[in-house]
């Protein structure tokens, strides 16, 4: 029986503690834009909101349905097919900034590949708690988890969205780790992927502008090493304290896109190093509690599941910061719980609520 009223109240305050900051971060990183480009400062601030309610009602409704209920292949197996379905016609749809990401809902854009994370978390855990005793034989135990995931990762990079693949590839990796796989199939993986990944960047002539520029940004510092100069000028310039909240300068049409995949930028330079330190210590808050959960776990669908839905909010938050600080090349990735968008916010809640729901079952360390 559920312990309903014993969920991991430290996980849900470091969650909490990133959307509070989400709301007040948005709204100081997007005013002037909002106000240029829409005449409307608020507009922004008012998106984000209405999908913070939003999303705070799906993490209570999440953390009131049992983990257990996914644990069904009609289930599972429907939420691939839409998200397959919905994957194939974004294709169709018109362009945002030359990518087809986005379906057009009142106004509100709805990215499917945020819930494609989802439905390969489901996936991979249902594959795993049944076929883990024989992991070492690829055919049987992970076969199925390549072709699923190749397929909806093969449609996002058409979209394109190299940053998001990348980290389904990355979540599922993690949870295929946890489940005893022998590292030599990681080896014989990586160097598999290697010729792949390179043929993907040289494609793209775009993408190989920006390892070049993450290489050398000062080579083209007003092109394509722009986003990381400016980036790197407003982490230096915030120092212990911070300028102060609303007080930032590289937001004012210097840092592209301020409230989007640069707002710890914002957050650095308006708080400084303390404002950066927090955000990162909620972020390993997450990491720590989600992993005590995954180990804690009833059974072992809801402990590669917690796993999973751990990563999913961590390894993209190492993405973002990474980028913003220039130890990684510039990738489409938002901060999860923080950026402005509401399909991420909205799929970070969601998991976040399954994840306290599998707390709530949760018995001595396994």
């Amino acid at each position: 029986m559920a312990r309903t009223l014993k969920y991991d109240k430290v996980l849900f305050t470091a969650a909490l503690l990133l959307v509070c900051a989400s709301v007040v971060m948005v709204y100081s990183a997007s005013a002037i834009l909002a106000l240029e480009r829409f005449e409307e400062p608020y507009l922004f601030l008012t998106k984000q909101v209405m999908w913070v309610v939003l999303g705070l009602a799906v993490l209570a409704i999440a953390m009131r349905v049992d983990y257990r209920t996914y644990r069904n292949d009609t289930f599972v197996w429907s939420l691939l097919g839409l998200v397959g379905l919905a994957l194939v016609v974004v294709l169709f749809s018109a362009p945002v900034n030359g990518t087809r990401r986005w379906f057009g809902v009142g106004g509100l854009g709805i990215q499917p590949s945020e819930l494609a994370k989802i439905g390969c978390i489901l996936f991979t855990a249902l594959m795993l708690e049944r076929r883990m005793h024989r992991i070492d034989e690829l055919s049987y135990s992970l076969l199925p988890v390549g072709i699923v995931t190749g397929a909806l990762v093969g449609l996002i990079l058409f979209q394109p969205d190299f940053g998001t693949a990348v980290a389904i590839m990355l979540i599922v990796t993690v949870m295929v780790f946890a489940a005893g796989l022998h590292y030599r199939y990681f080896i014989g993986t990586l160097l598999a992927v290697i010729p792949i990944a390179t043929w993907i960047l040289l494609a793209e002539p775009y993408r190989m502008r920006r390892i070049l520029a993450f290489l050398n940004p000062e080579a083209d510092p007003l092109g394509d090493g722009f986003q990381i100069l400016q980036s790197l000028i407003a982490v230096g310039t915030g120092g212990v304290f911070g300028r102060g909240l609303m007080e930032g300068v590289q937001k004012l049409f210097y840092l592209p896109e301020p409230h989007t995949d640069f707002i710890f930028a914002v957050i650095a330079e308006e708080l400084g190093l303390i404002g950066a330190t927090a955000t990162l210590a909620c972020f390993c808050l997450i990491a720590w509690r989600g992993t005590r959960i995954a180990l804690r776990a009833q059974d072992s669908f809801g402990s590669f599941m917690a796993l999973g839905l751990t990563a999913m909010i961590v390894v993209q938050a190492f993405i973002n910061m990474s980028v913003v600080l220039a130890l990684m090349p510039t990738k489409g990735i938002p901060l999860p719980l923080v950026s402005f968008g509401g399909s991420s916010l909205l799929i970070s809640l969601l998991g976040m609520g399954m994840l306290l729901n599998i707390s709530q079952h949760e018995t001595v360390a396994r």
